[in-house]
């Protein structure tokens, strides 16, 4: 049951990352600078919240199912899940800091491509949340 609840909240974290990825980043790299950085800003810190939140809670489930199963793909599951976590403060924070620190009343060039950049980056955390989310299917199947 836990490996389920487990699998069910990592995908939660890949669909709200291809969200991100195919949807949103998409749409907002249409509008002008200024408004580029003025979406980006809010919706990166409602984002990352909601995203830390679920990727640590799938971790936690799904290691609490390795423990009960025993089945190496929930501890897989749980590490796979866990990883935008250093990915993001180690890769991604400096882009993240300089444009968190950029006035969005300003149009600013730069902007546009450091967005781009990030949003290149955040197709890493897409793909842990997808292998992430098989590993979880796996290890249900199994047990």
């Amino acid at each position: 049951m836990i490996g389920l609840l487990a699998l069910t909240v990592a995908a939660a974290f890949f669909g709200a990352a291809i969200y991100v990825s195919v949807a949103e980043q998409p749409a907002r790299l249409r509008l002008d600078d200024k408004a580029l950085l003025q979406e980006w800003q809010p919706s990166y810190k409602r984002g990352a919240a909601m995203q830390a939140s679920i990727a640590i809670v799938a971790c936690v489930l799904g290691l609490v199912a390795w423990w009960q199963a025993g089945g190496l793909a929930f501890l897989v599951g749980a590490v796979l899940i866990i990883l935008p976590w250093p990915w993001t403060l180690i890769a991604m924070m400096p882009t993240n800091r300089v444009l968190e620190a950029m006035d969005a009343g300003a149009a600013n060039p730069q902007a546009r491509s450091l967005i781009v950049k990030w949003g290149n980056l955040h197709l890493v955390r897409t793909a842990l949340g997808v292998l992430a989310t098989l590993a979880f299917l796996w290890g249900s199947h199994l047990a």
